[in-house]
């Protein structure tokens, strides 16, 4: 593992930082134990040249909105650890100092292929370290994924689809008449057979995700018929609360976790460091 976190220095708290496709979430670290999360919109290049030069807690403040009155001076220098999935984001943090750049090297899950997401290790890994192994982790963000670890550690495989609010834009921004729906808008299910076109593209992409879910599911139960099923990522909560009313069987089973890749962060080196 590279730098400030190999090192002497064991200075907390820690920042962890994942760049996702669309949005920077992060985790503090405070003696170990996950502070405070948030998630925000990616920083503009001049914010993050600011804070390599000035990588203090008051600038971080600034930066992404964190608490005012957490525990720390103001002038405590802010180690980070980093997981991006968008390597164009990935190089405007370089040059920031006691930065942990974290890649599948780290990652102690066995049988990993050179292109799986930094994310989705990090996140089955967390799972399996926290509720055992076997694990199954299905991320409900930009792409929907699946991502499943066996009892040896090692990565059996998954599966990656467009998420919820990415099935919603496609309809919205590559056709000439249907509308651009936000799936935070959406408070209940539609009828399946529905008598208006937003209610219609609803009923289509939502029953059709559901139905899907639940078929990975049920193949990975066949397999693994007593893993842990985790949920994670922005859209986790509406669709566990909909797999609950439409498959209780499987919904129940369910295990809601947002913090998840972090857990992945703090075992891989917080933890260990």
């Amino acid at each position: 593992m590279n730098n400030y976190f190999s090192s002497t220095n064991k200075q907390l708290p820690v920042l962890a930082l994942i760049i996702g496709n669309s949005r920077l979430h992060w985790g503090l670290f405070i003696d170990k134990n996950l502070y405070t999360t948030g998630d925000i919109s990616h920083l503009p290049i001049s914010v993050i040249h600011q804070l390599a030069a000035y990588p203090t807690l008051d600038n971080w403040l600034t930066a992404i909105s964190l608490p005012s009155d957490l525990p720390i001076a103001p002038d405590h220098p802010i180690p980070v650890i980093l997981a991006s999935v968008v390597p164009s984001q990935t190089a405007f943090w370089q040059n920031y100092p006691h930065l942990c750049l974290l890649t599948l090297a780290d990652v102690p899950l066995q049988e990993m292929y050179p292109t799986l997401g930094i994310d989705r290790a990090l996140a089955v890994w967390g799972a399996g370290i926290t509720w055992g192994f076997p694990a199954l982790v299905i991320d409900a963000g930009t792409a929907l994924t699946f991502t499943g670890a066996n009892a040896q550690k090692s990565l059996v495989g998954g599966a990656i689809l467009p998420g919820l609010g990415l099935q919603f834009a496609s309809l919205g921004q590559k056709t000439g008449q249907l509308p651009l729906l936000e799936t935070g808008l959406i408070s209940s299910l539609p009828p399946r057979f529905a008598m208006n076109t937003s209610r219609a593209i609803q009923s289509g992409i939502i029953y059709t995700l559901l139905a899907g879910i639940k078929d990975f599911i049920d193949h990975w139960l066949l397999l693994f018929p007593e893993s842990k099923i985790i949920i994670t990522g922005g859209d986790s909560d509406f669709l566990q609360k909909h797999l609950e009313n439409q498959f209780p069987e499987i919904g129940n089973r369910l295990i809601l976790e947002k913090n998840l890749i972090f857990l992945g962060m703090r075992e891989v080196v917080i933890v260990n460091y």
